[in-house]
């Protein structure tokens, strides 16, 4: 009989431990969770942050500054604009007529009088 009730005892014990060590094991396990949680919002607001200022970057007007600021570009015109056939040679530009200089109306309108 003493045997069994130390066997049991030391049974008893054995399953307290048990219990304690899950218990310890639950706790740190909710501790990680908690953490990783707290580190999963505080990524999704940098993802967030991060996809606003991406669009910031790219919008139009800066693409274009930067292009004619840093990298020295400008915009197209007919006058620079070359155009290559698929065999390699190049088609000769189309240039159009200087613009007619502004016409002063006062001075046509005495001009037009003085002829007649």
């Amino acid at each position: 009989m003493a045997r069994l009730n130390l066997l049991l005892l030391l049974s008893v014990i054995a399953t307290a431990l048990y219990l304690v060590h899950t218990q310890y094991l639950s706790r740190q396990l909710y501790t990680e969770l908690d953490r990783t949680m707290q580190e999963t919002r505080r990524l999704e607001l940098d993802h967030d942050r991060l996809q606003v200022e991406k669009r910031a970057q790219a919008t139009p007007l800066r693409v274009e500054k930067l292009a004619k600021e840093q990298l020295q570009m400008r915009t197209t015109s007919p006058a620079i604009t070359q155009y290559v056939r698929p065999d390699g040679s190049v088609i000769p530009a189309v240039v159009a007529p200087p613009p007619a200089p502004p016409v002063n109306k006062p001075a046509a309108a005495a001009a037009a009088r003085g002829q007649r």
